[in-house]
């Protein structure tokens, strides 16, 4: 999850978290002040019915959006507003896996199951190591798919409190694990944001599936090629059809929507059924958006008014494996979509919501903005703008940019990771649609926000700093908008 281009160079799961953010509740709205144009009124995640240092009878004084304004932290780590705490469950050389090492560097896209027993979390959490990183993730034998590589995955067990029981390897030997997602049948999809081969014994740039229970389920990784070799982000399941939406976060030129459509064979999709489909299973296709008139859109880009709609079609990949031709270089541009930064996604309210980071003339796109997300709605065939978030060079620290990791919530609303300039935080919404900070990131650092999460009884919000490498569980007064 590289980010902005003036700073660096990318059991059962619980049934509400499926539930997502309803698509009537985002609707044509502008946020003053804040570089953002929501397209709707967004159910708040964190809202008015929270109660606040200073509210009266349940409601925040008047004019207050979300739970107030952050507080300071006295450890120079975390800011959260009054009422809100966090513990760290996880820090990147500091705490120890169950084998003694550190835990890994470059803490990234991360999901949340339920502990056995119903009480407390399990956590996957991807690592972002690349090479170099001080913490690699350890080799383990029989989890490992290349000994040349460095990411992968831990799992950490917390109990209820959000306190730290246990972490170890789950994934080894993988590299630049970014983003993911979360499958139907409660497992975790990580992604590897690559596409050479840089010295490395094997192929990267695929998707592997973990196991959040089963360490068994995990030994001799398989990377699932039938999803295309290329530089994954992130993923989204349509739990009805096993239908699979890919971003890929890749420039020179701009990355790729992808939709793999599962073989008949495979269905219905469930634990280890992606080990066993063959590599050119299904049918690995790229986005091609069009004007509801019928004019080709190149460039995802150009859209800055939340409601704009674009029909979506699908072409074919010709070779997903990507043995000679970088998939997203097998197009033309008169062939298919483009888009700057395709990062986070989640999956709710029938559809596929995903992030466009930001987009610079000067890196190929065609207009410039701090971010947009996107509903697409499979049902329709079409994709539609929810938020845009103006490109507002002048304003790094107090106007959000860069949104990166998105979760949709069981509180009806969403919350967003940002990875742009300046400080950085955790947005969150109103169901007004007036969007505020929810978390800033005081660490010397500065790092990106990533990983955002709840727990299956919506009482804790896991979420990470990539660097210095910092897992969270933070709780407070959540409640449901009134």
């Amino acid at each position: 999850m590289s980010t902005s281009p003036e700073l660096r160079s990318d059991s059962d799961p619980d049934a509400a978290e499926r539930s997502g953010l309803s698509r009537r509740s985002v609707l044509a709205r502008s946020a003053t002040g804040m570089g953002i144009a929501l397209s709707g009124s967004v159910t708040g995640l964190f809202g008015a019915g929270a109660a606040p240092a200073g509210a009266r009878n349940g409601k925040p004084p008047k004019g207050q959006v979300g739970y107030g304004p952050l507080v300071d932290d006295p450890a120079g780590l975390l800011s959260l507003p009054a009422g809100f705490t966090y513990k760290i469950v996880a820090q990147s050389g500091v705490t120890k896996l169950d084998s003694g090492e550190p835990t890994p560097s470059d803490p990234d896209g991360t999901a949340s199951f339920v502990r056995h027993g119903g009480s407390g979390s399990v956590l996957i959490v991807n690592h972002e190591v690349g090479g170099g990183e001080p913490y690699p993730v350890p080799q383990v034998a029989g989890l490992t798919y290349d000994p040349a590589a460095g990411g992968g995955t831990t799992t950490i067990e917390v109990d209820k409190e959000g306190n730290r029981v246990r972490e170890y390897v789950s994934l080894a030997g993988t590299l630049n694990n970014c983003a993911g997602g979360r499958s139907p049948w409660a497992t975790w999809l990580t992604c590897e944001e690559a596409e050479s081969l840089r010295g490395e014994t094997k192929p990267h740039g695929y998707v592997f599936e973990v196991d959040p229970y089963d360490l068994d389920a995990n030994r001799d990784p398989k990377p699932i090629k039938a999803l295309g070799r290329y530089a994954h982000e992130a993923l989204v399941i349509d739990p009805d059809t096993g239908t699979i939406y890919l971003t890929e976060d890749a420039g020179n030129p701009n990355g790729l929507l992808y939709r793999w459509t599962p073989p008949e064979e495979a269905l219905p999709l469930g634990k280890g059924v992606l080990r066993t489909v063959s590599d050119d299973a299904g049918v690995l296709e790229a986005l091609k958006a069009s004007t509801l008139d019928g004019a080709h859109v190149p460039d995802l880009s150009v859209a800055t008014t939340p409601g704009t709609t674009y029909r979506a079609a699908w072409v074919a990949v010709p070779d997903r494996d990507a043995r000679t031709v970088s998939t997203r270089k097998q197009f033309t541009n008169p062939q298919i979509t483009r888009s700057r930064k395709l990062e986070g996604m989640w999956w709710g309210d029938g559809g596929a919501y995903f992030v466009c980071s930001f987009a610079r003339l000067t890196d190929g796109s065609a207009a410039q903005h701090d971010g947009q997300i996107w509903f697409l709605d499979p049902l329709a065939d079409t994709i539609e703008l929810k938020l845009h978030f103006a490109y507002t060079p002048l304003d790094q620290d107090s106007d959000p940019d860069g949104p990166d990791n998105i979760t949709v919530s069981a509180y009806g609303g969403l919350i967003i990771a940002e990875d742009g300039e300046g400080k950085q935080h955790l947005v969150g919404s109103t169901e007004s649609g007036e969007p505020f900070m929810f978390a800033r990131n005081d660490d010397a650092e500065d790092s990106e926000f990533t990983g955002p999460n709840f727990s299956h009884d919506k009482k804790t919000l896991f979420a990470n700093i990539q660097t210095p490498g910092y897992v969270f569980a933070i709780q407070g007064p959540f409640a449901k908008q009134r």
